[in-house]
């Protein structure tokens, strides 16, 4: 169930979500670590497991644990997170 779905909107609309992935990554599928989106731990993971409720949105998203501050997303341990190119034919 989406952000929207639930009557929450979200912190950060998706567009500005990629804007600022690809400010950091520079091209997409490169691992950003959570904390460059400049949000407090719960802010993070509210965001993302927001956006990884929804299966159209989900699927462009790919998390993974590594060095750095872990963040719960959707009660998954994460630190990084890419983004696939295709997610530009849902903005």
């Amino acid at each position: 169930m989406s952000a929207e779905a639930t009557g929450r909107a979200p912190m950060m609309p998706l567009r500005d979500l990629v804007r600022l992935y690809r400010s950091h990554a520079g091209n997409f599928g490169e691992p950003v670590a959570l904390s460059a989106f400049g949000l407090t731990n719960a802010e993070t993971g509210r965001l993302f497991s927001g956006y990884d409720e929804d299966y159209h949105i989900s699927r462009f998203f790919q998390f993974s644990e590594g060095a750095g501050e872990k963040f719960s997303i959707n009660g998954i341990p994460a630190t990084h997170v890419s983004l696939d190119p295709e997610i530009e034919t849902i903005l």
